[in-house]
């Protein structure tokens, strides 16, 4: 099992600074290349560029109250769950279909309702 990780890509867990600036304040962020990767992905689906993306999520965030106190785990959180969503099947992976354009709720209504079945079994 092991082997699936430790021979994969190492450039993966390779961390990489990006600086941008967010409501005109500069700022950097270094996380892992495997991490940089999939925010690209994310971030094409809405045509948008890596920094537009981390700054619509760190907005939205604001907006919704969260504590932003670790925005890095944060993004790598993001990226988990966009892969998970993939896996589970609430989400296509074909980059041409905009995130923007999926019904939230009612992918958080399925994911709830699995989180739900898995507690009761």
């Amino acid at each position: 099992m092991c082997q699936l990780f430790i021979n994969a890509d190492a450039d993966n867990w390779v961390s990489r600074t990006k600086s941008l600036r967010i409501d005109g304040v500069a700022t950097s962020i270094r996380i892992e290349n495997f991490f940089w990767d999939l925010l690209g992905e994310i971030a094409q689906r809405d045509r948008m560029t890596v920094n537009q993306l981390i700054t619509k999520l760190y907005h939205e965030s604001i907006d919704a109250d969260h504590d932003l106190g670790n925005f890095t785990s944060f993004l790598r959180v993001c990226c988990a769950r966009y892969l998970a969503l993939i896996s589970e099947g609430d989400i296509d992976r074909n980059p041409a279909q905009p995130l923007s354009q999926i019904d939230a709720k009612a992918v958080l209504h399925r994911e709830a309702e699995r989180a739900r079945a898995a507690r009761l079994n």
